[in-house]
């Protein structure tokens, strides 16, 4: 006979009191099962719901066995179901979740690693307090140090951190991860007198005992602001109960430290200047201001806390200008919105992946949906303090960048060190052109905004400017995937727009001595960015077929670049050759090898021969190029330059990035000399339509060749025409992506119907 082993514990149970929560309570379960620490248990406790809840809660527990569900006989309030829950959780730790609240992907298991990391009874992280009807902005909880580093608690500071309506952060909103055998060990439980500031009473009961509290800085707990929502309202019961709880309190702590008692006397006087505030608010309400009078001149200690609906008020009255203003309110949406997040300096299609993105957004109104982009982080800007937007970028319904004022056509911003940084800058190329070689004069680029760090004020940004317009989310770059916890509507559609594959580009640059201007990043980090979208926006065949077989559970799409082909094949002038690019690694780095192993032979063979160097990779290279060689800078219009231009160039020689100014070469039937590198992905394709040459000496011989030989060059200019109008069309291109929209959009319209019914 076989006994059957049980299985063991889970690291977390994860209790949550439910009560008419059904608007929210898919949502919220819903992050609780998207976290990265699988070893969970969801164990949800009704309290007398008489909406759709019992129906939504059972329906989930049936779908997924990591949850419970139980319904209370009788409503009790959140103190009494979230004992029943503690009753029945067996995980090491114990992590309140309020059934309208979310909670980041990565939070239990980052509470969970700190806990053990410092032997911590209680961990507790920073909340995003957002607003559901998205009528105030959403905002970080903690404040001062807190917001920055970690710091321990005593009983005496939770006291001092707890005041009823006080000017600091009230502790006990907080919903911190516990140890469950500090519970269990010392018979704990939650005072079912109180249906509000049970938590902190709680936590009170455990820091008594001992415990050993730590907060981080991370924001890991969305606390959802709505008119459902109790614990920003008080009633005389409440409040009552509150006084009598903190009486007796007082009296249990009588013989404790002075400190703590001092403390936790502050802290009855302020709940009770609350509860005369309370009955005040009431008798202002029942029209009784004579008696509303009469409280607060015997009991003036209410009267400081009439600050808050007079500051209310006021705020709305007069509005807020700051980054952290809420967005407008979105206008009845009559299509499905889809938000895009980017952190690349999108002026217009300046440079392929703005152009790419940008072609994103077109197939996006195309295909009936409507564009919005959210641009989060101020370093878009770099050391440029302004720039004109330009008209492609009416493609998006909405345009929202943090630190940026709008002034007609132009962002300018707001950070004074960008406009310091710009003046130095000019600086510095104006001595070097001078002749004066200083290290004061060496230039020192800002730093890649795509990839850069993540602040708290770039995550606040997201919620309140992407949350209110994101029926489905695309992260330009897999970097922005981490904004997608932000957004915070969990089950949201997401996609990432994959761009190049950036493991493989460090290889590349680590292997020939130079450095990435995006990032390094390894395979595993990389497909861990990857991973978190529900499908990626692949460019190149190679890449979608990459993906497909390390993330088998991401839906790929591929979508490659897109161009609108000329109208006939444009051999060009003999002599003038054409490299047009962006200032990234790749291109820096090839043009580099291109001047330094290939243009000596050019002209030596001939000596006429000119090259033209289109886009902002000229700044580089500012004491400009070899004889013959002119750096234009941005251009405005691209179409004179190729059909000028005998020969295009495109001499990568790592990290190639999109193919974006490879398939424009075509589109505009334009005779290429390219590498291996460029043609990466799409070999198949374009083989046959451009010259490949990867040493120094074939690719000059290549470029001669074509110079020399005109017909030649017409044959392989019409060759490249023929292949864009066949792959490199936007409807064959985007093709896959407009029906994902399709796809996605139904979907969403059958789970709003399904919610609808459930919640009537």
């Amino acid at each position: 006979m076989t006994s059957r082993i049980a299985e063991p514990p889970p690291t977390v149970s994860i209790i949550m009191a439910c009560f008419n929560a059904a608007p929210w309570l898919r949502a919220s379960v819903r992050s609780a099962l998207d976290q990265s620490l699988r070893d969970i248990e969801l164990i949800v406790v009704d309290d007398g719901s008489q909406d759709g809840s019992v129906a939504i809660g059972r329906e989930l527990a049936a779908g997924d066995r990591r949850v419970q569900f139980h319904r209370m006989a009788r409503n009790g309030g959140p103190a009494a179901a979230r004992n029943h829950a503690l009753d029945m959780a067996s995980g090491r730790f114990v992590a309140i979740l309020d059934s309208d609240d979310l909670m980041h992907p990565d939070r239990l298991k980052r509470l969970v690693a700190v806990a053990d990391a410092i032997e911590a009874d209680i961990v507790a992280d920073d909340l995003v307090v957002f607003d559901d009807a998205d009528r105030s902005p959403p905002e970080g909880f903690f404040r001062g140090a807190r917001a920055r580093r970690g710091e321990w608690i005593t009983l005496a500071d939770y006291f001092r951190e707890t005041l009823l309506y006080g000017r600091m952060p009230n502790l006990g909103f907080l919903k911190p991860l516990i140890r469950r055998e500090l519970i269990e060990g010392s018979g704990i439980r939650y005072d079912e007198g109180l249906r509000i500031a049970e938590d902190d009473a709680l936590i009170v009961q455990l820091l008594r005992a001992g415990a050993r509290y730590r907060t981080i800085p991370d924001a890991g707990y969305f606390y959802r602001k709505h008119g459902g929502s109790i614990s920003h309202r008080l009633s005389r019961a409440d409040v009552e109960a509150m006084v009598m709880a903190g009486d007796r309190l007082a009296a249990d702590l009588r013989d404790a430290p002075a400190d703590v008692r001092r403390a936790l006397a502050r802290r009855n006087r302020s709940i009770r200047a609350a509860r005369d505030f309370t009955l005040a608010i009431e008798a202002i309400k029942a029209r009784r201001p004579v008696a509303a009078a009469g409280l607060m001149l015997s009991r003036p200690r209410s009267i400081p806390l009439f600050r808050m609906p007079i500051a209310a008020r006021i705020g709305r009255l007069a509005g807020r200008g700051r980054d952290e203003a809420p967005a407008p309110p979105a206008p009845a949406a009559t299509a499905p919105r889809v938000c895009f997040i980017s952190n690349q300096r999108l002026i217009g299609a300046t440079n392929g992946s703005s152009a790419y993105l940008i072609d994103l957004a077109r197939a996006t109104r195309a295909a009936g949906r409507e564009p919005h982009l959210v641009q989060p982080s101020p370093a878009i800007f770099g050391r440029l303090p302004f720039f004109r937007l330009r008209p492609e970028m009416a493609v998006f319904a909405s345009h929202h960048v943090r630190g940026a004022w709008r002034i007609g056509g132009w962002l300018v911003a707001r950070d004074p060190h960008v406009h310091l940084g710009a003046a130095i800058g000019i600086a510095r190329r104006v001595a070097r052109r001078m002749g004066i070689a200083a290290r004061w004069t060496i230039d020192r680029p800002a730093p890649y905004a795509v990839a850069a760090p993540w602040a708290k004020a770039d995550q606040l940004f997201v919620t309140g400017h992407a949350r209110p317009r994101a029926d489905i989310v695309v992260a330009d770059y897999m970097f922005q995937s981490r904004a997608f916890p932000f957004v915070a509507r969990p089950g949201t559609p997401t996609a990432i727009v994959m761009h190049d594959l950036f493991h493989a580009r460090s290889e590349g640059f680590a292997a020939t001595g130079g450095g990435d201007s995006v990032a390094a990043i390894g395979r595993d980090a990389e497909l861990a960015l990857l991973g978190r979208g529900d499908a990626v926006i692949a460019i190149q065949q190679a890449e979608a077929a990459f993906v497909r077989r390390e993330l088998p559970d991401s839906e790929v799409i591929l979508a490659p670049m897109a161009a609108e082909p000329v109208a006939a094949p444009q051999p060009g002038e003999t002599d003038r050759l054409l490299f047009v690019g962006s200032n990234t690694a790749p291109n820096v780095h090839g043009l580099r090898w291109f001047f330094d192993r290939v243009w000596p032979a050019i002209r030596a063979a001939r000596p006429a021969a000119t090259l033209d160097v289109a886009g902002s990779v000229a700044s580089s290279f500012p004491q400009g190029g070899p004889a013959g060689v002119h750096f234009l800078g941005l251009v405005d219009d691209l179409a004179p330059l190729y059909a000028g231009a005998g020969v295009v160039i495109s001499p990568l020689i790592q990290g190639s990035g999109l193919k974006i100014k490879l398939i424009e070469a075509l589109a505009q039937g334009k005779a290429t000399v390219a590498t291996g590198v460029t043609l990466q992905g799409v070999e198949e394709i374009a083989s046959q339509a451009v010259a490949k040459a990867d040493d120094p000496i074939p690719f000059a011989d290549a470029v001669i060749g074509l110079m020399q030989a005109e017909a030649e060059r017409a044959t392989l200019a019409a060759k490249a025409l023929d292949t864009a109008r066949v792959h490199f069309s936007g409807d064959a291109c985007y093709r896959a992506y407009r029906n994902w929209l399709a796809k996605i959009t139904t979907g969403l319209s059958q789970v709003s119907n399904e919610e609808a019914r459930i919640c009537a």
